[in-house]
């Protein structure tokens, strides 16, 4: 998908591109592996050592599935029949956990969908996009699919810092000799530590970056050591490790083994990081790191957990703290704490980042995106979605005040990001790929059937708490298709009763207009009709400037736009130009450093003497038109609130010129 990211009024967002305009790239067998390193912009990276980017990847993209081990196998067993207390129970919680890890991460993302990459990117919109370009024009069912995963990672940004970093203090309430004491504390400490934590985004996470790989491999090397440590408890939990323990699991249980699915995934919750940061680190780091640090480090704790509860079944009720020796207790719990406060900054910069795609797809209106660092393009902070995100957590941590209530609510939004992911891949292999239709279904078959288990049984906990997810995402869907569906009737409206370019042109010709001399730029969204502000400034002002340049900011399908495809130029006559200026949905719109490429194609700018002319639409709610009278009245509050167009796109505030019409939809 493309769209348009500069509609007359000023709002961000728009009707889509046409798809004949976007070269579709389509390679007769799946992208290769990429093994070679790359930057935070998805490009080779040379100099970069490959240890380096490893160690970073353990940071960043792990963070989230490394804290898992504090609560999900508790989960697990506390939702079994005998409540972990069979031996059965325990060996099969500990054997799906295994092969979940297995099926889920390595083999279907490691493996499979880290092939499916949009010019190295991965992630919802990135797929989506891509799956856009696939079949070559604007699909409905591939767009809702990319805005509900986007949704679902929204609330998962809300639930992963909460229920992470309440389940880390809860080690308080388990502490030798304070446990009691501590106790009352716990919620108190760990709203303190989440607020702080929204507080600081603003400063930017550069210098907390740098620690967050080293922290995070201590972190992943202590779980490691307390499995081993345990699984000498009792040596038979090996047993775990074949599937058929978790069957007979699965059988013993009845339809309770359906629902203690949605708790052994808590253990996987996660692994679309794995998907989402590709472009950051590469797909070589991010597996290698998988496959010999992450897995193995997390199994061994796993074991270590079902070891200590078949020697001792009192531990089920808290197996990762009951493991911690008493003398290690305390820097135990402060490494855990540290390793859940990044894996909170990890899906907090996730969500930054998915707004920035969101605001350039057409998504979203556009918003106040500020660059934290002036060397990586990727340290951005947003302010709304910060904002956004803080209420979102003292919300559920309100709601549910412990870990075990809030894991309830937990599973839902990842799962149903991960359904979106498998559901927008079989546009990929069959269209893209071109893979026969049997061979698709070999592929993705398993995911979804996978994938819609772990769904189902997360949905059976909506009365635990799984409504707020779902009504988080409901919220966030609405407000997507609004605002998309507004757009484009709004942009249909304005074609509709604009004037085209060339007849204008030739209109002036006939009846020339006073002219002044300097360059006016006018912004628009349709650089084929004649831009409202230009229509206000002839009737109104009743001037022409001598060079007049229509332009247009688009965004394209693909992550992000080489320099020397940034700009297109078109002269139209000796007065007029058209030129269309391209993004990739990972960038950062920028129009007076795109027009200084301008100069090396013969159009010179001095930016201090252009005008900059935006039309400003003022919009009137219409029962009659369009969508219903709430909808319009949403989009209209959606579209007051959106960021000034001067700020989004850098241009210098002393040279905009704003016109305003009115407009019903």
């Amino acid at each position: 998908m493309a769209g348009d990211n500069l509609p007359d009024d000023g709002a961000s967002g728009a009707a889509p591109q046409d798809p004949k305009s976007v070269t579709p790239q389509t390679p007769p067998a799946p992208p290769g592996d990429g093994a070679a390193a790359q930057d935070g912009h998805g490009h080779g990276v040379k100099g970069a050592g490959f240890a380096a980017l490893l160690i970073g990847a353990v940071g960043v993209v792990f963070g989230d599935i490394g804290t898992s081990p504090l609560y999900a196998l508790r989960e697990a067993l506390a939702h079994s029949r005998s409540g972990g207390t069979a031996e059965l129970a325990v060996l099969g919680t500990v054997s799906l956990v295994f092969w979940a890890l297995i099926i889920v991460v390595t083999i279907k993302y490691v493996t499979f969908l880290m092939r499916v990459d949009n010019k190295g990117e991965g992630g919802t919109l990135s797929l989506m996009a891509l799956a856009q370009r696939a079949i070559g024009k604007r699909s409905t069912l591939v767009f809702f699919l990319g805005v509900c995963g986007a949704a679902m990672f929204y609330a998962d940004g809300a639930l992963t810092p909460a229920v992470s970093v309440l389940s880390a203090v809860e080690g308080l309430g388990d502490a030798p000799g304070v446990g009691q004491t501590l106790s009352p504390f716990i919620l108190p400490i760990a709203v303190g530590i989440l607020i702080s934590l929204f507080l600081v985004q603003s400063r930017g996470t550069a210098s907390m970056a740098r620690a967050f790989g080293p922290l995070t491999l201590v972190w992943f090397l202590t779980l490691a050591a307390l499995g081993v440590y345990h699984i000498f408890d009792d040596p038979s939990i090996l047993r775990a490790l074949s599937p058929h323990y978790g069957a007979l699991f699965l059988i013993d249980n009845g339809f309770l083994g359906f629902v203690l699915l949605g708790s052994v995934f808590l253990a996987v919750t996660g692994a679309e990081a794995l998907y989402t940061d590709m472009g950051h680190f590469g797909k070589a780091p991010i597996r290698a790191g998988w496959l010999f640090i992450i897995l193995p480090c997390l199994m061994l704790n796993y074991l270590g957990q079902g070891a200590l509860v078949l020697s001792e079944p009192g531990a089920r009720l808290n197996p990762f703290w009951e493991m911690i020796p008493e003398m290690l207790y305390w820097p135990v719990l402060i490494l855990a704490t540290l390793a859940t406060i990044i894996a909170s900054q990890a899906v907090i910069t996730g969500a930054f980042s998915l707004t920035q795609q969101a605001v350039q797809l057409g998504l979203l209106p556009r918003t106040k995106i500020l660059q934290t660092s002036e060397v990586q393009a990727g340290q951005i902070y947003v302010p709304a979605v910060n904002m956004a995100l803080l209420v979102g957590v003292l919300f559920l941590i309100a709601m549910f005040p412990t870990s075990s209530q809030l894991a309830g609510a937990y599973g839902v939004a990842v799962t149903g990001a991960m359904l979106v992911d498998s559901l927008i891949a079989w546009f990929i292999v069959r269209r893209l790929w071109k893979w026969s239709l049997p061979v698709s279904v070999l592929a993705i078959l398993p995911f979804l059937i996978i994938d819609l288990a772990f769904f189902g049984s997360n949905l059976l906990k909506i009365p635990q708490g799984a409504w707020a997810p779902l009504a988080m995402g409901a919220g966030l869907v609405t407000i997507m298709w609004t605002w998309t569906r507004g757009t484009e009737l709004l942009t249909a409206k304005t074609r509709k009763d604009s004037l085209p370019l060339t007849d204008l042109i030739q209109m002036l010709k006939a009846r020339p207009p006073h002219r002044t001399p300097g360059t006016a730029v006018f912004l628009t969204s349709d650089a084929e009709v004649a831009p409202v502000a230009l229509m206000h400034n002839l009737k109104h002002n009743k001037v022409l400037h001598e060079k007049n340049v229509i332009l247009s900011v688009k965004t394209q399908d693909r992550p992000r736009v080489p320099e020397s495809e940034r700009v297109r130029m078109e002269p139209i006559s000796e007065d007029f130009s058209r030129l269309i200026v391209s993004y990739g949905f990972m960038e950062t719109p920028n129009v007076p450093r795109a027009l200084g490429l301008c100069r090396k194609k013969g159009l010179k700018f001095d930016i201090m003497s252009t005008s900059f002319f935006l039309g400003r639409r003022s919009i009137v709610p219409s029962a009659r038109h369009g969508m219903p009278l709430w909808q319009d009245r949403l989009y209209i509050f959606l579209m007051r609130n959106a960021a000034n167009p001067t700020d989004f796109f850098h241009i210098p505030p002393g040279r905009v010129v704003e016109m305003g019409t009115q407009v019903q939809v």
